[in-house]
């Protein structure tokens, strides 16, 4: 489908779609300088803090396997707005949190809510735009949901710094009020044919099983699981060895933070100019290239040195700087072989990209200690990502070998 043929504008669409996409990662990374105040604003333990963030992705990833089909059975636009509204009565619910129980519960239930964000984002792409366009747009996409993870610690530093933790969740709020605006006033319903059948338990293994048999879906979207769920690992990593083994208040560690997003948005803007002269698949051996060359920097100097701004956040702006080049072509590649079940599509690479945080934080707190997790954890995810690409893309040329 062309942009002449789209119900909205490419604009428009890449405008919502950032705003939607970018919910997720927002919610979980703007209070993460604040991680460290709540240990003490709860008389809690650090494990049981990281439990917010456990719970956030938890709710997020499982979330994620029902958005989809829920669009794709009543409509991007209705769905969108319902859990919308979930999100911002969590969000209240957090600002108001009394013990750290509480903020678990109340994190879980703003993951829920947040996580059709990605979902329709990418639905609403795959609804209207293939191709060149739809990599164009999911380029913008792309730089919020890599930007929002890492500018959102910088604002959430500030306001901390300045208000207390609270206003940090007020932030969400006004957020998420701003975007139901957005969406109520802006998205027309692009899901041609939205039809219950989608919801029926037995069409939805169907849908999931056929997503995860086919090398053209898991090929780009384990690469992305494991590309963004870096990054969203990083996020829980970060402020515990800037903080207390590098020594930085709240609001020095979110102007830090600057770091990440400015390298990642050098990358999408890199990557916007090569669009118009080559490919999106062109650019993805580069990125990948630039993966090994972080993930090598980011162990080396881990082990070698003791961790100071340079030697931590170094390795992370070439990882995100890379990873701006490899997104758009595995946004569009994952989506494209499915239009008849965008939003299944969709709900399974969101699961896949969060589910890829939640197994690198997990293994980071298995290993209970924050500087082995970027030594060994963090480098090996993204190499990880790349053998797999690598061999489920050899399985995709084999029919055309064939013939």
């Amino acid at each position: 489908m062309t942009a002449d043929s789209s119900i909205m504008s490419a604009r428009r669409t890449s405008l919502l779609g950032a705003g939607l996409v970018a919910i997720g990662p927002i919610s979980m990374a703007l209070y993460t300088p604040a991680m460290p105040a709540l240990v003490e604003a709860f008389g809690t333990t650090d494990s049981a803090v990281k439990l917010t963030l456990t719970a956030y992705f938890a709710g997020f990833a499982v979330t994620q396997l029902v958005c989809g089909p829920l669009t794709d059975a009543f409509g991007r636009k209705p769905v969108t707005i319902a859990f919308l509204v979930l999100y911002l009565v969590s969000s209240v619910l957090a600002t108001f949190a009394p013990t750290v129980e509480f903020m678990v519960f109340a994190r879980a239930l703003q993951g829920v809510g947040a996580a059709v964000g990605i979902a329709v984002s990418r639905a609403i792409v795959r609804d209207q735009f293939t191709g060149q366009a739809s990599a164009r747009i999911m380029n913008t996409i792309a730089m919020m949901l890599a930007l929002g993870p890492a500018i959102s610690p910088t604002i959430g530093g500030i306001v901390l710094e300045l208000f207390g933790w609270q206003e940090v969740f007020w932030c969400m709020v006004i957020y998420g009020a701003l975007l139901m605006v957005a969406v109520l006033v802006f998205q027309v319903e692009t899901n041609p044919q939205p039809g219950k059948h989608h919801l029926n338990p037995r069409q939805l293994a169907i849908n999931y099983g056929t997503l995860l048999k086919d090398p053209r879906f898991l090929a780009p979207s384990l690469l992305i699981g494991f590309g963004l769920g870096n990054l969203y690992a990083l996020a829980t990593v970060l402020p515990f060895i800037l903080i207390y083994e590098v020594g930085l208040t709240p609001s020095a560690f979110g102007l830090t933070m600057i770091i990440q997003s400015g390298s990642f948005i050098s990358g999408t803007i890199l990557t916007g100019r090569l669009l118009r002269f080559f490919e999106a698949r062109k650019l993805v051996p580069y990125g990948l290239s630039l993966w090994v060359v972080a993930s090598t920097l980011m162990c080396y100097v881990t082990l070698t040195h003791e961790p100071t701004i340079l030697t931590v956040m170094g390795p992370v702006a070439l990882f995100t700087f890379a990873l701006a080049l490899v997104l758009p072509a595995s946004f569009t590649e994952s989506m494209a072989p499915f239009p008849h079940i965008a939003g299944s599509a969709s709900s399974m690479l969101g699961f896949l990209q969060f589910g890829g945080g939640i197994v690198a934080s997990l293994a980071i707190a298995a290993l209970g200690e924050p500087i082995l997790g970027l030594a060994f954890i963090l480098p090996g995810m993204p190499i990880a990502g790349i053998i797999l690409f690598l061999i489920l893309r050899s399985q995709i040329r084999q029919p055309a070998a064939a013939e």
